[in-house]
């Protein structure tokens, strides 16, 4: 005859009432249920991040087809601004006034652009550890007291 609880490793009979329960067995039972918990919790957090970022991935595909297509339509109004030019003028000379109209718009952006990015260089939040500077001297001069 074989005995019903040979190799069973753990108690499986539920848990006892709490107020049948020791301080040990209640200590046992919440150091489980916080811990079933957190990852409960980690698993919902896992699934939400990816389905945000599934959500995220498709938005900026989206947004990458739009930002084909407008460029795409921006050409076609290059192509009409040469073709109108070419009525009053020879078609290489047209082609030639819109292509420095082209470089000049590029030219003044990409000096906007460089100002800009000299304004943002170094990447150092640079008032954050300003702040932070502030805070530790103020935690210093209270531990002195």
């Amino acid at each position: 005859m074989t005995d019903p609880t040979a190799g069973a490793t753990r108690a499986t009979a539920p848990p006892p009432a709490p107020e049948d329960a020791s301080t040990g067995q209640l200590i046992s039972q919440l150091t489980e249920q916080i811990s079933r918990l957190v990852r409960d919790e980690a698993r919902l957090a896992q699934a939400e991040v990816t389905q945000k970022a599934k959500r995220m991935g498709i938005g900026a595909g989206l947004f990458g087809g739009a930002g084909l297509f407008a460029f795409l339509g921006l050409a076609v109004l290059i192509a009409a601004a040469v073709l109108a030019l070419a009525l009053v003028l020879p078609g290489w000379l047209a082609a030639l006034i819109v292509a420095v109209v082209l470089f000049a718009v590029a030219g003044v952006l990409a000096l906007v652009g460089k100002k800009d990015v000299e304004k943002g260089t170094p990447p150092v939040p640079t008032e954050a550890i300003a702040s932070t500077r502030t805070d530790i001297q103020t935690v210093k001069e209270s531990a002195r007291r």
